[in-house]
């Protein structure tokens, strides 16, 4: 092809695709759905999440597909259940070059597409053959002024300035902003010397209500806050360019907090996650969706947006309708998420495989291999982010130690509507036999439809891919060569 011709074939492109919006992408590092101020939480203050909110709609039942960040990640790429993914549904492995991923998709129709900080990963994508992050071209080189918080170093704001210098300007686009924010760990104290005030912070009733763990929960605040501010500077770039009303912009986080029984577990507070959704040009502002929405809806709403076919390949529905209309959807009434390996915190590298199904009123979850430490095998748990909430629950001898680390039955029963903290197993109780049951029936209905190796007895598969991300230090857990890492050590009992 000639200069010529492919000036007038990408001036023809971008004529078909100017009135499609652009799209910004912006996605938390572990941060569960309670804690934004749009969803009330008296402390921390979210101004940008809330005006996304208020300009187009708050989700209030969104849920991850995974209570970790990579196969989260990949699931929001490819719109698809993490056990649909092979390694990419795993921790720290490959990202296989066959999946569709949906930033392609809009690049191919004249999307300018970039990407700032955390996109798929922790993964091997370039040994899979990926010229770049399944998520998108990286624009990383701009830098933030070092301040008092354990932060990223890139500046994400800026790169998305820079990402806006190098758009083509007749082109929409699309980026993707992964803070790695609040992902442990935190400059311990920084939430208390902010002014944030330990007495309101709302202790989930899994954790002991502690000056250490109330003061943790104020370091995380001051993280979320920090993304969000960089968010607002990206919100005021895209007004500036005269082109907010027609960007869709989407926040969320990839998995819940990074806490005891939260991230990493397929309880309410490791699934269940902030998202906020505008799109002014097409969306009507300043409504609620409480319709239950699967993060692997995301790239199918968004290929509609862009007025592309949706690949059969995705297992998830847009939900483009109902934000358009605000009308219920009668058949969201449920919910699928997963995990396998997270951390290297089991000897040979095994993973803690679940499944849950998640209604309105119920969360009900498979723990295949019960016999395994959910957490990672003592002393370390390696499967929780150290911190001062995760030693103050190590080093205890009660309820909450059990709650975090003890192993858990082959099936467990939550009813969300009165227990969302998840604190009462109800699988046993003769009066939810027939809840129960139903609810096991209805995940392997879906797990066997979408060919889950779990469920068809070939789940050792994802025990077998190599993890190509080595163990943190200081997460503690065992080290690649087998031996215990003592980068944490509990207090002796």
């Amino acid at each position: 092809m000639t200069r010529r011709q492919f000036l007038a074939a990408s001036t023809a492109l971008a004529a078909q695709t100017k009135s499609r919006p652009n799209i910004l992408f912006a996605i938390a590092d572990d941060q569960s759905w309670l804690h934004t101020s749009a969803a009330g939480d008296p402390i921390v203050k979210t101004p940008n999440f809330d005006r996304i909110a208020t300009s187009g709609a708050l989700l209030t039942n969104a849920f991850s597909t995974c209570p970790g960040c990579a196969p989260s990640r990949a699931s929001i790429l490819t719109g698809r259940g993490i056990w649909q993914l092979e390694e990419a549904g795993t921790h720290a492995s490959l990202f296989p070059r066959k999946f569709t991923v949906f930033p392609d998709l809009l690049e191919k129709a004249g999307y300018f597409i970039g990407l700032t900080g955390k996109g798929a990963g922790p993964t091997n994508f370039k040994d899979a053959g990926w010229p770049h992050n399944p998520a998108g071209p990286a624009f990383d080189e701009r830098k933030a002024p070092k301040g008092n918080l354990t932060v990223n170093a890139d500046d994400y704001a800026a790169n998305f300035d820079e990402f806006l210098t190098k758009r083509p300007k007749s082109h929409p686009f699309f980026f993707w902003y992964g803070g790695h924010e609040p992902h442990r760990g935190y400059t311990k104290g920084s939430g208390a010397a902010a002014g944030k005030d330990p007495a309101k912070v709302k202790v989930p009733a899994f954790l002991p209500d502690t000056p250490e763990v109330r003061s943790d929960f104020l370091d995380y605040y001051q993280e979320i806050e920090y993304f969000d501010a960089h968010l607002g500077r990206m919100i005021a770039a895209i007004e500036k360019a005269g082109e907010l009303a027609n960007t869709l912009i989407l926040v969320c986080a990839d998995n819940g907090m990074s806490f005891p029984r939260s991230k990493a577990n397929l309880y309410e507070y490791g699934i269940h996650l902030p998202a906020a959704i505008a799109w002014p040009y097409a969306v009507p502002g300043n409504r609620k969706i409480d319709d239950l929405i699967s993060f692997r809806d995301f790239a199918p709403t968004f290929l509609e947006a862009a007025g592309l076919p949706i690949p059969a390949a995705m297992s998830g529905r847009s939900f483009l309708g109902t934000l358009k209309s605000g009308r219920p959807d009668p058949a969201r009434t449920q919910i699928t998420a997963g995990r396998e390996r997270h951390s290297h915190a089991r000897r040979d590298n095994l993973g803690y495989p679940c499944r849950a199904l998640r209604t309105r009123q119920y969360l009900y979850i498979r723990n295949f291999a019960p016999d395994l430490w959910p957490a990672g095998d003592p002393p370390f748990y390696a499967d929780i982010d150290n911190g001062p909430s995760k030693t103050v629950v190590v080093n205890r001898n009660d309820k909450f130690h059990d709650l975090a680390l003890a192993k858990r039955p082959a099936e467990e029963l939550y009813d969300i509507v009165k227990d969302p903290a998840c604190l009462h197993n109800l699988a046993l109780n003769p009066a939810h036999t027939r809840t129960a049951a139903d609810l096991r029936e209805r995940l392997e209905t879906v797990l066997k439809s979408e060919g889950d190796p779990r469920i068809l007895g070939t789940g050792s598969i994802f025990d077998s891919y190599p993890r190509y991300s080595p163990m943190r230090p200081e997460l503690g857990g065992f080290a690649e060569e087998g031996k215990y890492n003592p980068a944490f050590t509990p207090k002796a009992k």
